[in-house]
């Protein structure tokens, strides 16, 4: 899919490309490429002049190579986006080539974007473009704004992190940790972890992306200004992070000690028992050993005897232990 995105009174407004002739009719300070084909990547080499890299939205590509500017004033960006859904989480792999592509728009340039799938941050942008005008003004703008979307996007995905978080506490918190429930809470736990170790990684990945743009000496005083407002934002969401963590690990610690007392309460019950089982079988042994004086032989009530006293040799062990609080 290829998409332009044009600037008419401080709004943003995106036009959707099916052919070569409607792509010449726009002068775009974004062109964006979501998933494209080979024709839609030819159309952009034709008229722009671009040649996009084959490996550009690849994931092993080396980190060294991610962020570069080329000879001819090219900048080159490859940057991960958080895909946050509820029952996955990931990276979008997003590369971005900032260039002036002729003598008409070179006072302000065209951002490149392509990448495989739809990204939360681009959606973002596009609806407060639209309601915001004089929200953006070239394409170093839309290039920031897209950095900050992701970050904002990645502090909304941790409150929602922090919300499951809470909702899991509350069940372990009860008390009443049982294994189906504790079951559950390891597996939001292991979910939220999972989602906090990426929002994580992905603000880092969104810093770096951020200092090199700081580092390129291409911004204006205005736009450095906001690029450390973002690297700000950042270094906020790393201390979030660090909380969550710390959150993640004494709800499990917590949990992991309920499904301890829980089994231990099993092992108690098997230790009572065999405790309580020794008086009888002690019973049972010294009456089968003793073949010279065996009471049915002289006594018509000798095996009820022998039966009653290792009933009462059973009973009393479990008394004293219930009396002492033990089978609680």
């Amino acid at each position: 899919m290829l998409n332009v995105f044009t600037l008419s009174n401080g709004r943003l407004f995106q036009e959707e490309i099916e052919s070569l002739e409607e792509l010449s009719k726009f002068l775009p300070i974004w062109v964006d490429l979501e998933d494209p084909t080979p024709e839609e990547k030819r159309w952009v080499k034709q008229y722009y002049g671009l040649s996009i890299p084959e490996d550009a939205t690849d994931d092993d590509i080396e980190e060294s190579a991610r962020f570069y500017e080329e000879d001819n004033g090219e900048l080159h960006i490859r940057s991960d986006f958080l895909v946050a859904d509820f029952d996955e989480s990931r990276q979008a792999r997003v590369a971005f080539i900032l260039n002036n592509v002729n003598q008409q728009l070179r006072s302000h340039g065209v951002l490149f974007s392509i990448h495989e799938e739809t990204v939360p941050a681009f959606r973002l942008l596009r609806m407060r473009a639209r309601r915001m005008p004089g929200l953006l003004d070239d394409a170093k703008d839309v290039l920031l704004a897209l950095l900050d979307g992701d970050a904002e996007y990645c502090a909304d995905t941790l409150e929602g992190v922090y919300d499951a978080l809470e909702a899991a506490g509350k069940k372990v918190l009860d008390g009443n940790v049982g294994d189906e429930v504790a079951g559950e809470v390891l597996a939001t736990i292991a979910r939220q972890e999972d989602m906090n170790g990426r929002v994580r990684r992905n603000v880092m990945d969104t810093r770096r992306a951020v200092s090199f743009l700081m580092r390129s000496k291409m911004l204006d005083a205005e736009q450095f200004e906001e690029a450390r407002q973002i690297m700000r934002d950042i270094d906020s969401l790393d201390s979030h992070t660090t909380f969550l963590f710390d959150k993640i690990n004494f709800l499990m610690d917590a949990t992991v000690g309920f499904i301890n007392i829980n089994q231990n309460k099993i092992i108690k019950l098997f230790s009572v028992a065999s405790v309580a089982l020794l008086p009888p079988t002690l019973v049972a042994s010294l009456y089968g050993m003793n073949f010279k004086l065996m009471p049915e032989l002289e006594w018509q009530y000798g095996y009820a005897w022998a039966l009653g006293l290792m009933a009462v040799s059973a009973l009393l062990p479990m008394w004293y232990f219930r009396r002492k609080g033990w089978l609680k």
